[in-house]
């Protein structure tokens, strides 16, 4: 519970800058996905292996037999993940049991960067069940071509580097077809509704 209260805490910070941000004609990693153009119901995804957290394969599988809420990010990313994540952590408080229906996953954009051993660390500072998957760079790299994410590198002084990346959740339905997204601006009450039709079908 001390950690949920202090990601809700951070929550709140980070929206309120996202607010600010966004009034002022948004910042370069909010992108948007292409999946706004998909219909709800449509296949999104393809094959794939890569590993999750822990070193274990991972295949497009993870998108099937429950509904999925997934972001795309990185572990060195500033305001979207930890938000992203927190809010997944605070939607499975609220879920309670029925969390269970609902996988959360969150894949790297990242890979040079984004070891297992390094989300295994990262996740591990969020109260929620959620599976991180990363790999060998080229593979990820087709894994969020196909599933239609937006990314760049973008580098930095000092010879460093962030990622530019798609900002919103993918929603998925229990066979993989896109059933919507949610956006960072969205309010906790819209994005919560969401995920309970989508665990509810």
């Amino acid at each position: 519970m001390q950690k949920v209260r202090i990601a809700l805490w951070i929550l709140v910070a980070v929206a309120l800058f996202a607010a600010g941000a966004l009034a002022v004609g948004g910042i370069p990693f909010l992108q948007r996905t292409e999946t706004a153009r998909l219909e709800p119901g449509a296949p999104l995804g393809g094959a794939f292996s890569l590993v999750d957290q822990n070193g274990a394969p991972v295949t497009e599988q993870i998108f099937r037999d429950k509904p999925s809420v997934t972001l795309f990010g990185f572990t060195h990313c500033p305001d979207v993940c930890p938000t992203g994540l927190t809010q997944m952590a605070l939607w499975a408080e609220e879920l309670g049991v029925d969390a269970e229906k609902l996988r959360f996953v969150f894949v790297t954009v990242d890979p040079e960067r984004d070891t297992a051993a390094a989300l295994h660390e990262y996740l591990s500072a969020f109260d929620a069940p959620v599976v991180g998957v990363t790999g060998d760079p080229a593979s990820v790299a087709a894994m969020t071509k196909d599933y239609k994410i937006f990314s760049r590198k973008v580098p930095l002084d000092g010879g460093d580097y962030t990622m530019d990346h798609t900002a919103s959740m993918i929603l998925q339905d229990a066979d993989g077809n896109f059933v919507g997204t949610v956006d960072p601006s969205e309010s906790r009450e819209a994005a919560l509704a969401k995920i309970r039709r989508l665990v509810a079908g």
